[in-house]
Order: structure tokens, then C-alpha cells, then sequence
């Protein structure tokens, strides 16, 4: 099995689209976040602060109505959607039309973050992955519901082979252990056990890139790209980490890189940062809102020739 390392060279070789000196916010692409719950707002916060340090120009944010105004606020360079949320949190369908208006003018999508309900996330996902045909989508945590059944779903749109999901166009798909057990219907221990096989299986399969996440972080694309990435620390192991990361991949799609770079550049930088963070504060304690601030002195030296 021929697997590339993530390290300083692989990273080096495959430097990140950067925009002109003259370019403007536009140039530096633009990203939709849809994250957060009445819950959990705080998760489409670092999301969208990740997009923002990874160097996109534009962030747009839709989150649960409840708490869209204080997202607003704890983040002023966003512009952010109010969502009408269903009895479980989650995002109704009435929201779809207006988010749909919005991909001509998105270069990067990402779902997922923070949310709940996962019968109503899974149906957003449905419904706006034709809307956004030819953009770079993430699916992250929730999002990645549609990936199997909802434990109850009485009412679906459209009937549902959940045995045989294949995306039209790949997407990129961010799964820590757990979550490709349950999309997978394997235990978790099989999972980690061969984390190559699991992620490169599941990539051919739903013709997807998939970043599986953990300690040995493994990303297989549905070609037969395999990339590995090990380290970071234990610190990283903390409630928001994942978002902060999913928001530093997509704010790298959204600037042109690829999924297959974003992912591999983005579980490299995070790693990074829970480095330089550790450094600092050790390596339990510090928090994944720190996360995000470290990005650009990372770009910025990890691209040094």
C-alpha cells in the first residue's frame, strides 16, 4: 500500500494556491459555514474563525436563528443567516431555497459543525448537494448522517439505498473513529485497527475523499490517493477541535486548493498549532478557540522554502 506522509517536504511540494498581490476579498474565495444549534453556537464560531485564519477573503455563516445574532456579534467579518430550526434543533427545510441563492457566489461549503437533529441535517445535505454541484463541500460530524439511516426518519423525501450511497461528485468527508463506525456499520476497534483499509474502502465506495481522523490521522481519496498524518498532542483532543479544523480545510478550499490539499494541509496545521499551543500553555488546557489564532504564522513558515 503506497500511503505519503504529511510532512515539511510532501507540504513544501505541494504549496497552496496563493492569490495575487493585487487581488481583493474575492479573489481570496468565499465560504458558507452552515453550523451550529441553539446548543452548540459556539461550534459555527470556530468554524468560521478557521476559514478566516486559513486565508479566505469571505465567510458567511447560516446557524440556528435562536442564536444567530450572537454569532453576529462574537464575529464581526461574518456575514451571518438566520436558520428556522425544527422541534430538534435541527435546520427546517424552508431554509434551503435561501442558502441555494447563495452558491454562485460560494467557492467552498461546509455543513456540519455543531449541529443536531440528524434527520433534518441529513435531509439539508440532500437537498442542497445539487445546489452546489461544482463547489468544494465538506461534510463534517453531523452532516455526516447522511451517510446511514436516522435511528427515526418516518417521513423521507425520496426513498433512500442506504447500502449503495455514492456521491455524484466527490466531496471531502471528515469522520473521527466513531463516527465511521456508525456510517459504516463496523465497530470502531476494526476501524482503528486498519484505518488505510477503512478510509480507503469507504472513499471508493461513496466516492468521496475521506479524512479519518484520531491520532494517525488517514486520508484515501476515491482514485487511490493515500495520505497519512501523525502528530499533534493530546491537547487537541478537546470539545471544538474538530470544528476549528473542518473550518481550516474548507477556509483552504475556499482559497483553490483541492480537497485532497485542504484535508492533508489542514489536519497538518492543526496539528501544528496544537504544537505551538502546548509550548505555551502544556500540552492539557488550552482550548480550541486558541486553535485558529496560530494558522497564519504556520502558513506562513511551513511554506517557507
Amino acid at each position: 500500500m503506497n500511503v505519503t506522509e504529511i510532512d515539511l517536504t510532501t507540504l513544501r511540494n505541494w504549496p497552496l494556491p496563493m492569490p495575487r498581490f493585487d487581488g481583493d476579498k474575492e479573489a481570496r474565495g468565499h465560504a458558507l459555514v452552515v453550523a451550529g444549534s441553539r446548543e452548540m453556537p459556539g461550534a459555527a464560531l470556530l468554524a468560521a474563525t478557521g476559514v478566516l485564519r486559513a486565508g479566505a477573503g469571505k465567510v458567511t455563516i447560516a446557524t440556528a436563528a435562536h442564536s444567530a445574532a450572537h454569532v453576529a456579534t462574537a464575529l464581526p467579518e461574518a456575514r451571518v443567516i438566520a436558520m428556522a430550526e425544527t422541534p430538534g434543533g435541527g435546520f427546517a427545510a424552508e431554509g434551503v431555497r435561501r442558502l441555494a441563492e447563495l452558491a454562485p457566489k460560494v467557492d467552498a461549503l461546509l455543513i456540519g459543525p455543531g449541529m443536531q437533529d440528524e434527520y433534518a441535517t441529513a435531509e439539508l445535505v440532500r437537498a442542497l448537494l445539487p445546489r452546489y454541484a461544482g463547489r468544494k463541500i465538506i461534510l463534517d460530524a453531523a452532516a455526516l448522517a447522511l451517510l446511514h439511516p436516522p435511528e427515526e426518519a418516518p417521513l423521507l423525501a425520496e426513498p433512500v439505498d442506504w447500502q449503495h450511497i455514492r456521491f455524484a461528485e466527490a466531496v471531502l468527508l471528515t469522520p473521527h473513529a466513531g463516527e465511521m463506525a456508525h456510517a459504516t456499520g463496523r465497530s470502531r476497534d476494526d476501524i482503528t485497527a486498519d484505518p488505510h483499509e477503512a478510509a480507503r474502502h469507504a472513499a471508493q465506495q461513496w466516492n468521496a475523499i475521506v479524512a479519518l481522523k484520531g491520532a494517525l490521522t488517514v486520508i484515501a481519496a476515491p482514485g487511490g490517493g493515500l495520505w497519512q498524518q501523525q502528530g499533534g498532542n493530546i491537547g487537541l483532543a478537546i470539545s471544538g477541535s474538530g470544528d476549528a479544523l473542518a473550518g481550516i480545510i474548507a477556509g483552504l478550499a475556499a482559497r483553490g486548493a483541492s480537497l485532497e490539499q485542504a484535508a492533508a494541509w489542514g489536519v497538518a496545521l492543526h496539528a501544528a498549532a496544537g504544537d505551538q499551543l502546548a509550548l505555551r500553555f502544556g500540552t492539557l488546557g488550552y482550548l480550541a478557540r486558541e486553535i485558529p489564532a496560530e494558522i497564519p504564522a504556520l502558513l506562513r513558515t511551513l511554506a517557507q522554502a
